[in-house]
């Protein structure tokens, strides 16, 4: 009986080693594997960069539409609110006076040259008699003053004919411009004084304006960034301007940088900045709110690695190296702006340096790491793509 049990104590201790033995084989071995994580191989490169606003909406060209006679409107022809052409008839002016002003302006003329011939004729008499001596001097002088002073009447009507014309034209009120209307201010049978004439606004839709404002500091940064090499503007700084609408899609026509407010605002601590954008179908109206990109410059030399790469620590921003031994160093790093979902990354990577994007949370410094696969940063030559995230199979160093 105790020779069995024995044996039995002996049995249980020899399976105990068993296990413990395969136990720390199969850690040694998952050690020596390493720690599977994913990277990024680093590279300089000139980064097409792009920079976001908010911004609204103007028209480039808004006329009031006013009335420019006295007198009661008679018809409006528009429809409020619809897209009208040059020279199409708006409102309709009661064109009955100013008829009449021209019938007797045209009767004055009339009248008016009918003396000036009689004038005319006479002076023609006068003037041969007086060179014979069978007129005076004083007689003829008469009759050339009545002349010229008919003729001057004759130039008087007709200005006073032409100024009844223009205000009979006057009642016929058209849109200056190609664009959108307004609500009409007056309605029919109204009568209309020079004093208060606004009839309704037509609003130029092509181009439209893009206005957007930059505060003091952002103008500083900017100049600060192309001063230490960071940023270089496009030639002449014709910066490429897109708009954003409000449900996230671009707009298909972009536009430049047409006018730059030289003066600070001090109500609004900005300057203020207006693109110009074709707007041919008319899509975009005024004073809607979108968001202005503006494209066109470039981060030279520039390195950039996904955001879930950076890590904070108490001593600032850090990332993971592969070293050549194929273990983790801890890098402190100085970040610039972001790109998408990547960080600019001004001082602390060489080009060529592996660093760990995936599979952080367990490293610790001189960690052995096995690279499962590469994560691939493309640059876009067009600065209109983004910046993608491809993956690559890699195989293990």
């Amino acid at each position: 009986m105790v020779y069995s049990r024995l044996s039995l104590y002996l049995i249980a201790m020899v399976t105990l080693l068993c296990f413990s033995a395969c136990e720390n084989k199969n850690s040694s071995g998952s050690a020596n594997e390493g720690i599977p994580v994913n990277t990024v191989i680093v590279e300089r490169r000139n980064v097409p960069v792009s920079f976001e606003y908010v911004a609204q909406t103007q028209s480039s060209h808004m006329v009031n539409i006013q009335a420019r006679v006295n007198g009661f409107l008679e018809k409006r022809i528009y429809t409020e609110g619809a897209q009208v052409k040059r020279d199409d008839v708006l409102f309709l002016m009661d064109k009955k006076p100013f008829q009449a002003q021209v019938d007797a302006a045209q009767a004055a003329l009339e009248r008016q040259q009918a003396a000036l011939e009689t004038a005319r004729l006479n002076f023609a008499r006068v003037k041969p008699l007086a060179e014979q001596n069978a007129l005076s001097k004083k007689d003829l002088d008469d009759a050339k003053g009545t002349y010229e002073t008919n003729g001057a009447s004759v130039e008087q009507a007709k200005a006073q004919l032409e100024t009844a014309l223009l205000n009979l034209s006057y009642c016929t009120i058209t849109s200056p411009l190609d664009g959108i209307t307004s609500a009409a201010l007056k309605q029919d049978g109204s009568y209309l004084n020079i004093a208060d004439s606004q009839l309704t606004t037509v609003s130029a839709l092509s181009p439209i304006w893009v206005n957007f404002s930059l505060s003091e500091n952002q103008v500083q940064w900017y100049r600060d960034q192309v001063k230490k090499g960071l940023l270089l503007p496009p030639q002449n700084d014709e910066y490429d301007v897109k708009v954003i609408q409000v449900n996230g899609t671009l707009f298909p026509h972009s536009g430049k940088i047409t006018f730059t407010e030289p003066y600070f605002n001090a109500q609004t601590g900005t300057f203020l900045i207006r693109a110009s954008v074709d707007n041919p179908e008319g899509t975009m109206r005024p004073n809607q709110y979108v968001r202005a990109k503006i494209e066109g410059a470039i981060r030279p030399n520039a390195i950039l690695v996904p955001q879930r790469a950076v890590q904070q620590s108490a001593k600032g921003q850090f990332v993971w190296v592969v070293n050549k031994e194929s273990q983790a160093d801890f890098r402190p790093v100085q970040v610039g702006d972001w790109q998408g979902n990547n960080w600019f990354i001004n001082d602390g990577l060489q080009s060529g340096e592996q660093i760990i994007v995936d599979g952080t949370v367990t490293l610790h410094p001189g960690a052995l790491v096995k690279v499962a696969k590469t994560v691939q940063i493309t640059y876009p030559s067009d600065p209109q793509q983004t910046i993608k995230e491809t993956e690559m199979a890699k195989t293990p160093p």
